[in-house]
């Protein structure tokens, strides 16, 4: 097995992420490009011992950047959307 934290390589705290939180009990995260659905799972739940109901993907496609004439493009990265079983907490995000 993958180590978890080159799976998951950092929370995604954004205002969106914050109300899908504390409404539905979601957390985002972006993680490796070529993790699967399976690998996250298991990964969320070692590191913060918390019990996953589903894991929702998405892979967002960096922009073309100019800077004068030169141009170039952000590379392209992956985010998970997880949802929590009903009372499950991630402490990290309550304190932020």
């Amino acid at each position: 097995m993958k180590d978890p934290r080159s799976i998951v390589l950092k929370p995604l705290v954004t205002e969106k992420g914050s109300r899908m939180r504390e409404a539905n009990n979601m957390y985002l995260f972006r993680v490796a490009t070529v993790a699967n659905r399976l690998e996250i799972k298991r990964a969320v739940e070692a590191i913060f011992h918390v019990k996953v109901k589903s894991v929702r993907t998405m892979i967002t496609h960096g922009k073309v950047k100019r800077m004068g004439m030169y141009s170039g493009k952000r590379p392209d990265w992956k985010k998970a959307v997880v949802t929590l079983e009903a009372g499950q907490t991630i402490d990290l995000f309550e304190q932020v």
